[in-house]
């Protein structure tokens, strides 16, 4: 099996387009120069100990040509994540063992005063004059690969950290060259297509669905430093991309900017990401005239699952046959999930659990957390912390996070059902479903929603909304409705629900709320705030209010 270094290397007489950033270009042949030049530079800083890089950069050239220069070293780069501050930072650096951090002006000053471990002092800065000087006396070198297994690791992937502290996903060489040899396969990429990337590198979505088959395919890439929703047709008719990779929120953020009648003149012929909202495929495949295939998978590849033609309306998709919904608690498989005719999901209780496939999948392990590995992989299976539910015909559909369970008058579901109704609000462009304490016991729903700029919310709509939605279960219909500017995100995009959660009622965001069963809003006042934390201090419950 080949290393990834076979594939840099592969590429070192190629005269095509390589990397487009801003108005700076380079050939294949020039990247490989500047990966080995790279590579030369940190053999001569190295220093005994495991070769990790930490990569504390956007999405610019230099990450990517460290990410050559490791291939060639059989070196390891950390995917830094630039949103971590202070301790939390110090620890993702100190805890995956990084000897060399790579950064640049707009970043290093979040290193300041931190304990780097093994990289004190040891930072490269891209956009000093030092930095230049560094490299100036490796240009020339010969690119050369190291002699290293498949299986040496490659890159190790925060993920997300939308809950606890960031795990580090081990990924080898072996590994990023199956998963870019697949995406290769399922977008037809080739030497004249034309990648743009405006996802963080640092995340395995960026890395596995864009920057590793590109390489492979020989197709140029197209960087942007951050994502950029108004940005986003702009860059792709400056650079003439063809394909771009993607997660569902920028996708729900492109949609909501104004609609222009020749949105569809532009290069793009398909897009490949995850996590999209089903009515935003359809926009947007409609506005932008490109294909999308959209599909479930965490930065573990431990379990997937792909969408077919003719699935039903809200599916994931379908699994292979080791992928299967078990209850967390007895192991055994969930039933499958009952409707009424009109799509109302009858029996979550019993048909939500978690996705678990029954072997490991490619997984292959968390950085330094046995812990994690063995919550992980659970007799022989790979547990993947997501819940689901499947019809009988054997369509899963998301069912949120395991930590997404809400409890309303002794009935369990999960949001995820609740925020795939909420999307279809004219005018909603993110939306969030969570459980908030009740007074007495258990749960009530809250959501909160980001509007289209401009757009008031109108209670008595949204009540009349709620009404007409035939599969709206009977305890989804949300207590609390928060208007937000803007969602809490991860630097990968995805809603910091913990943070929703934490928050409760208890900001200065415009909130509505029914106080009684009728499905009637108003205003909910810091007068209301007071007398609900009144009674829940009397029913014993204060300890659930936040301060």
């Amino acid at each position: 099996m080949p290393t990834f270094a076979d594939h840099v290397l592969a590429r070192a007489d190629d005269d095509n387009p390589a990397v487009l950033f801003e108005d700076q270009r380079w050939t294949y042949r020039e990247w490989v120069a500047e990966c080995a030049a790279r590579a030369a530079l940190f053999q001569q800083m190295q220093v005994p100990g495991a070769p990790h890089i930490g990569v504390l950069l956007e999405n610019v050239p230099d990450f990517t040509m460290w990410l050559g220069a490791a291939a060639l070293l059989g070196a390891t780069v950390v995917g830094i994540n630039p949103t971590r501050r202070g301790a939390e930072l110090a620890r993702d650096i100190t805890y995956t063992e990084c000897q060399l951090i790579v950064t640049e002006s707009s970043q290093v000053h979040l290193l300041d005063g931190l304990d780097l471990g093994a990289a004190n002092g040891r930072v490269l800065v891209i956009d000093h004059d030092g930095y230049a000087q560094a490299l100036a006396s490796h240009r020339g070198v010969t690119p050369t690969a190291a002699s290293y297994p498949p299986e040496t690791q490659y890159l190790l992937l925060f993920t997300s950290g939308t809950s606890g502290a960031p795990k580090a996903v081990i990924t080898s060489h072996g590994r990023l060259h199956n998963v870019a040899g697949a995406m290769m396969g399922l977008t037809s990429l080739s030497h004249d297509d034309i990648t743009y990337i405006s996802m963080p590198l640092f995340h395995s979505n960026a890395l596995f669905t864009a920057w590793a088959p590109s390489v492979v395919a020989g197709a140029a890439v197209a960087l942007r430093r951050t994502f950029s929703a108004s940005g986003f047709l702009p860059d792709v008719r400056r650079y003439g991309a063809t394909y771009f990779n993607y997660v569902g929120k920028p996708l729900a953020y492109v949609l909501a900017t104004p609609e222009q009648p020749d949105d569809a003149d532009n290069t793009l012929r398909r897009g490949y990401g995850n996590e999209a909202a089903e009515a935003d495929l359809v926009r947007f495949q409609q506005r932008f005239g490109c294909t999308l295939s959209d599909g479930y998978g965490q930065t573990e590849t431990g379990a997937s699952i792909i969408r077919v033609p003719g699935m039903p309306a809200g599916a994931l998709g379908v699994g292979a046959p080791t992928i299967r919904v078990l209850n967390a608690d007895t192991g055994q498989e969930c039933p499958r999930a009952e409707f009424d005719e009109n799509g109302r999901l009858l029996n979550a209780d019993e048909c939500i659990g978690e996705i678990v496939n029954g072997t490991r999948g490619t997984f292959e392990g968390y950085w330094n957390n046995p812990e994690a590995n063995a919550e992980r992989l659970r007799n022989g299976a790979y547990w993947t912390g997501d819940l689901a539910y499947r019809d009988v015909e054997g369509f899963f559909y998301f069912a949120g996070r395991s930590a997404d369970w809400i409890r309303v008058d002794g009935e369990n579901f999960s949001g995820a059902p609740i925020e795939r109704i909420l999307m279809r609000y004219p005018g909603v462009v993110l939306t969030a479903a969570y459980g908030v304490p009740d007074v007495e016991v258990g749960d009530r729903v809250m959501c909160a929603l980001q509007l289209n700029d401009g757009l008031v919310f109108a209670p008595d709509a949204f009540a009349t909304f709620l009404t007409q939605q035939a599969d709206m279960g009977s305890k989804w219909a949300p207590t609390f409705v928060r208007i937000v500017r803007d969602f809490p995100m991860t630097q990968t995009n995805k809603i910091l629900k913990r943070e929703l959660v934490k928050e409760q009622w208890r900001v200065d965001d415009e909130i509505w709320w029914r106080p009684g069963k009728a499905l009637r809003y108003e205003r909910f006042s810091g007068d209301d705030a007071s007398s609900l934390r009144e009674h829940m201090v009397a029913a014993g419950r204060g300890h659930l209010i936040g301060e």
